[in-house]
């Protein structure tokens, strides 16, 4: 096998593994909700996490931001990309926006970064921007309007995308160490879940189903899933490595009705198609196919 071909086999393997780590977040964050309160999850999560860093950090030669502006950046963007993604994320399944329906919404995320990170404003990318977004209103209109979701639940869903797609764009311009930024991340987004924690309620059950899930997503996808995707920002453009998310939605999917019986409904399905279809044309202009931001 050539050294070209292994390289492609290792950058589709690592890809694919993190299409269905992350794709299995909403799922483990749900089954968790059922046995704790969201920041209670949540502030567990953030802290395993951390100490599973601190313990991989010499390991993996893991070096902290430069004291000054890179480390007030660094927590900046762990605040936007970590904390508050997440918080407005577990709120919203808090709420009964299933997940699904959740990853579907994030699922715009890719056309909305082509939108702020490129000034070219061809036909064909703002034909695809249009479709993505009458796709994601179709979506929300059938959380809020047909199925009867709450309009915060949907409105928190839409915090999350805002503050993934702003995260990921803050994270693209850390070029010294993006890695060995993880650690301040999570600090700084535990720090920002605590300031919560005492006006929030607060409470968690013994039990696997619990502790499971909490694990879960404080080491495999806090930890793991999270160092691969900012291995694929550092080395790739930010544009195609974001278009791996139109992936995460039709995973999710297929997870939450076979975990939860969820199925997503005939106009979730067709906006769902609209944003990938939106996004096929986002991405024409370029001539890169998504599946090569590895």
């Amino acid at each position: 096998m050539s050294v070209f071909s292994k390289h492609s086999v290792a950058a589709a393997a690592s890809t694919s593994l993190f299409v269905l780590l992350w794709s299995s977040g909403a799922i483990f964050s749900k089954l968790g909700l059922a046995h704790a309160s969201p920041f209670a999850f949540l502030l567990i999560r953030f802290a395993i996490a951390l100490a599973g860093l601190v313990v991989l950090a010499p390991i993996l030669k893991l070096k902290p931001p430069r004291p000054g502006k890179p480390m007030l950046y660094a927590a900046a963007t762990g605040l936007v990309l970590l904390g508050a993604y997440q918080i407005f994320y577990l709120l919203a399944l808090d709420l009964k926006v299933t997940p699904g329906m959740m990853a579907t919404i994030m699922g715009v995320q890719p056309i909305l970064t082509v939108v702020l990170m490129e000034r070219q404003r061809s036909f064909s990318r703002l034909f695809g921007l249009g479709l993505g977004l009458a796709g994601l209103i179709m979506v929300v209109y059938q959380g809020i309007g047909l199925s009867g979701m709450s309009l915060a639940g949907m409105v928190f869903g839409l915090l999350a995308l805002a503050s993934m797609t702003f995260g990921s764009i803050m994270q693209k311009r850390i070029t010294d160490n993006p890695l060995g930024t993880l650690p301040v991340q999570y600090l700084a987004g535990l720090l920002l879940c605590s300031v919560f924690v005492p006006f929030q309620p607060f409470h968690f059950e013994h039990s696997s189903g619990f502790y499971l899930p909490v694990l879960w997503m404080g080491l495999v996808v806090s930890v793991l899933a999270t160092l691969l995707l900012y291995r694929l920002i550092a080395r790739g453009n930010l544009v195609n490595v974001t278009s791996l998310f139109y992936l995460v939605p039709a995973v999710t999917a297929v997870m939450d009705y076979l975990i939860f019986g969820n199925k997503l409904a005939v106009l979730s399905l067709l906006g769902m198609g609209l944003i990938i279809i939106g996004l096929a044309f986002v991405f024409a202009v370029s001539g890169r196919a998504p599946s090569r931001a590895a």
